[in-house]
This record gives C-alpha cells, sequence and structure tokens, in this order.
C-alpha cells in the first residue's frame, strides 16, 4: 500500500501532506554543527530525527538527496581556537572527527554530501554579487549587508513582524548598517582571522549566507525539505529564505521547514550558561549508543524531550528485553504499513516504539517469522543494529563484578537461606540485580545470567 508522508511545516504552521518536486529525486537540507566544540546531547537530536526521516524516504522513494553541512568558520570557532590556543583548522578537523564519530555511535547513515563551509567561498561571493545586482544588498566599509526592508515576505517563517523579531533577539549593533535589522553577508577579517579575496577587500562570509550556497550547489534553487532545531528558525532560517529567494530570483526555498524541540534537563533547555551540557562524546565511554538513540525517539521531535538517568535505565531495560528475541538472517523483510504508520504521521516515534512492543509480545511466543519481523522493524529506525553476541560483551563490559565474586555472594545468600535468614538473602539478590547480574533458583541449585 503507498501511503502519503505527512510532516508539520512550520512555513504554513500545518501537518501537510509532503509532495516532493521531483519524487525521483526528492532533496532535503539539514543545518549541521558549528565546529567549534564537541558536539552535547542537544547536538544529537537533530541528527537522529533527520537520519529516521531520511530512512523513511529512502524507503518510499527511489532517491534522497540528503545535504548537512560542516560550518567551519564562524565568530565562535574563532573564539575557541584562541581560548583552547589550537589553531582553527586543528579545532574545526578534531572537532568534526568527533561529529563523525558520533554520528556512527547513535547509529545514523551517512548523509549524501557533508560540504565544509570553507570549500565553499566562491559560491558564496557570487551569491552576494547577486544579491548587490538585484538590489537587496549594499557594501559600506568592506562590509557587505543584506537589506531586510526590501525583502516584504521577511517574518513570514518565524510568523512575526519585524519589529517583533528585532525585539526579541540580539541584532548585531553597527555603524556600517542602514538599519539595525540589516545582517553581514561579508565583513572584513582581523590579522589573526582566516581571510579570502573578495571584491570587498579580504575577509569572510557571514553564517546565514554559507547554508544558502551549499544548499543551491547540491540542491538547485529550489528543494523540498530544510531541517534543523527550533532555535535556528530566527534568524539563521529567515535570513537564509530571503537572501536565497533574492539572489535566485524565487518565490520559494525550501518547501517544508522541519525543527526539533529542545532537550531540556530538569526541564531547564541545556546550555553551556546553564552548565548542563552533556557531550556525546562522554556517554560513548559509558554506553551503547542504542540506549542513547531510543532515549532520542523516545519522545515527539516536536516535543521537549527532558532528560535525566531513569529515561537511559528504561531504554536500557528494553533494549534488553528485546534482544531476548533477537535472531541473525539475511532475508528481506518487508514492513507493512500499518506498522510504520505512526512515522508516515509526523515522525510520531513514540507511537512507533509502541507498535514495537506490541511486535515484541508477538515474537516472544517464538515463531521465527514473528521475531524477524520485529528485529526488522527495530532495525527500520536504527535499533537492533548489533548482534545478540555483541549486546552481550557490551553488558559484560559494564559489568564490573567478577565471576568469582558472583559465586561467592550466591554461597552467601544460600547459607542464609538456610539459615532461613530471607531479608539477608533478598538483599544479596538485590545487590546482584544492581551489579547486572540475575539469578534464579531452579532444580535446587542457583543459577546466574549477565540481565
Amino acid at each position: 500500500m503507498d501511503m502519503d508522508i505527512y510532516l508539520t511545516n512550520n512555513l504554513t504552521n500545518k501537518k501537510e501532506k509532503f509532495i516532493p518536486i521531483n519524487k525521483d529525486n526528492v532533496g532535503m537540507y539539514v543545518c549541521g554543527p558549528t565546529v567549534y566544540d564537541d558536539p552535547h546531547i542537544g547536538n544529537a537530536r537533530p541528527i537522529v530525527v533527520f537520519d529516521v526521516l531520511y530512512r523513511l524516504l529512502k524507503n518510499k522513494f527511489s532517491s534522497v538527496n540528503y545535504i548537512r553541512n560542516i560550518t567551519d568558520i564562524d565568530d565562535k570557532i574563532i573564539k575557541s581556537s584562541q581560548e583552547k590556543k589550537i589553531s582553527i583548522s586543528d579545532l574545526t578537523s578534531q572537532v568534526t572527527q568527533s561529529f563523525n564519530e558520533d554520528c556512527a555511535f547513535l547509529n545514523c547513515k551517512n548523509p549524501s554530501h557533508q560540504p565544509k563551509a570553507t570549500e565553499h567561498i566562491k559560491q558564496m561571493i557570487d551569491m552576494i554579487l547577486e544579491l548587490i545586482k538585484n538590489g537587496f544588498a549594499y557594501e559600506n566599509k568592506n562590509h557587505v549587508y543584506f537589506e531586510v526592508k526590501k525583502f516584504t515576505d521577511y517574518g513570514q517563517l518565524s510568523n512575526k513582524k519585524l519589529d517583533e523579531l528585532i525585539a526579541g533577539s540580539r541584532i548585531e549593533v553597527s555603524d556600517n548598517k542602514k538599519k539595525s535589522e540589516d545582517f553581514v553577508l561579508w565583513k572584513p577579517s582581523l590579522e589573526n582571522e582566516p581571510s579570502w579575496d573578495s571584491p570587498w577587500g579580504k575577509g569572510r562570509p557571514g553564517w546565514h549566507l554559507e547554508c544558502s550556497a551549499m544548499s543551491k550547489k547540491f540542491l538547485g534553487d529550489e528543494f523540498d525539505i530544510h531541517g534543523g532545531g527550533i532555535d535556528l528558525i530566527f534568524p539563521h532560517h529567515e535570513n537564509e529564505i530571503a537572501q536565497s529567494r533574492c539572489a535566485n530570483n524565487t518565490k520559494n526555498f525550501a518547501n517544508y521547514w522541519i525543527h526539533n524541540a529542545f532537550i531540556t534537563i530538569s526541564n531547564e533547555k541545556m546550555a553551556k550558561s546553564q552548565g548542563n551540557i552533556l557531550k556525546i562524546k562522554d556517554f560513548r565511554k559509558k554506553i551503547s549508543g542504542q540506549i542513547l538513540r531510543l532515549a532520542l525517539l523516545s519522545a515527539h521531535y516536536r516535543q521537549p524531550l527532558d532528560w535525566s538517568d531513569k529515561l537511559l535505565v528504561e531504554c536500557e531495560n528494553t533494549l534488553n528485553k528485546w534482544y531476548n528475541v533477537y535472531v541473525s538472517f539475511d532475508d528481506k523483510i518487508i514492513i507493512s504499513y500499518e506498522i510504520l504508520k505512526p512515522l508516515y504521521d509526523d515522525l510520531n516515534t513514540p507511537g512507533y516504539i509502541a507498535n514495537l512492543h506490541s511486535l515484541y509480545e508477538k515474537a516472544q511466543k517464538g515463531n521465527v517469522e514473528d521475531k524477524k519481523l520485529f528485529i526488522s522493524a527495530c532495525q527500520f529506525i536504527g535499533l537492533l543494529n548489533e548482534t545478540k553476541e555483541n549486546w552481550l560483551d557490551y553488558k559484560r563490559d559494564k559489568i564490573s563484578i567478577k565471576e568469582s565474586e558472583i559465586l561467592a555472594l550466591i554461597e552467601k545468600r544460600n547459607k542464609a537461606r538456610g539459615n532461613k535468614d530471607y531479608k539477608k538473602a533478598d538483599n544479596i539478590r538485590n545487590e546482584l540485580f544492581d551489579k547486572g547480574v540475575l539469578i534464579e533458583d531452579k532444580d535446587g541449585k542457583t543459577i546466574w545470567k549477565f540481565k
């Protein structure tokens, strides 16, 4: 059954049927990281959300061109390199590698292309020249600015008037601008900063321009889906629309704008200023990427996700349970629309996970075909991507208790039971459980296994 995908489009504030410009080549652009510091768990959410959307689109359409950029020139990068006392190239190289390792850890598919901003300076200069020629940009003292009042649709994505947008944001103050809301397309670099030759002297591009130039190169003047975190709606995505439409002389830029909500900790937004940043690479040392991925998909992408240790424990317990029915197979299993239906309805991952729980209940009854279907449905969203042996190896590595200690505790427990000290026996059972060991009394013996 060929069913339609529905997505909430922030450009119209409606859930709409997804109709691609060309069903034989769907285009999706997602804002990637600014590589000034190792990615945190808040950065992981769009990585995983748009990976699931990419998988869903690939399941329905013959070709999907997924672009996710790397911003490797920016004020934050310059500041971070100075603070860390390393070169900008070393910093951006290290953080880009860390980001790619995080994506692999989270079992995300590689995008079709991952372009770097510094490799597309020529395209950015060409776009600025077009904006000047079309009367939407002006130069002053080696700076080039986009003149916001010239673009009458400005604020359409944010669904706000220009005055409201200015009042609610940190606008860069400069005497070089005609109006405070005008944003920079090109600016001169200081002596120790990266710079490129341009018609306006040595300098570097504004952040917003980078995504417009790279999306144009890989997807054309107009494309299907633009994604990113909700914090990018203004000013980044609003400015992208303005400069792209005005440079390309088009009525549209991206047709569907999809944004994920924040991750919170104790209902506060994750941010450096809050001191609650959790880096993905720190999780790599502690837990399986599958646990993190399931946690990131446990709430609908448009809703805030409150992060906690309890959430991770719940997700690990779920995966432990699911791996009990794992079987290896090479068949290609077709997953029905009925199972996928929640994903087709605005990427409803909690609804899909509920379907996985139902499939697991059937798989538990021992039918191999039911097990294959369950595992295929998990793998569709990037879970159960390792064999059962790999999962058990991870569990063993995580457990600090030695076999000799387990056997000694079991012997102590058996003595306590023999003395009818059932409270002590229960305490020992709980101690073993907390250390990752399950015990069972069977046929007069106590057997144990890692949970």
